[in-house]
């Protein structure tokens, strides 16, 4: 059975979604659920954290795309956590495999950890 854990925190002006598990068909919609109503409760500067998703299919990573659309059309910004190590009880740099074996890696703005990616350049 396909599983998938959200975890949503505030970091200043960033909202930060920690997915955990496997991104595919299944589990798709309720991220896809996550941006849309942090985007409608006007949160439009988004962190996703991928660094513990196992697995990822091209839903996913369609996904990912169409949050970057949303994001853009409303003047926000979207910057995802892809760490090429090995995380702790996390993912194995899948994920970043993945968009990179697609071409789209090049789309996204990417990070190694969290904290580095809610730093704003003064």
């Amino acid at each position: 059975m396909t599983t998938i854990e959200v975890d949503e925190d505030e970091r200043g002006p960033w909202t930060v979604l920690s997915i955990r598990g496997e991104l595919d068909l299944v589990t798709s919609p309720r991220i896809r659920r996550r941006v849309h109503d942090a985007v409608a409760g006007g949160r439009h500067d988004l962190v996703i954290d991928l660094s513990a998703v196992r697995f990822c299919d091209s839903s996913g990573v369609g996904v990912l795309i169409a949050a970057r659309r949303l994001l853009r059309s409303c003047g926000g910004r979207l910057r995802l956590i892809l760490p090429e190590a090995v995380v702790e009880g996390g993912g194995d740099g899948h994920v970043d495999r993945v968009l990179s074996a697609l071409g789209v890696r090049r789309l996204f703005e990417v990070y190694g950890d969290v904290p580095t990616a809610v730093e704003e350049v003064s």
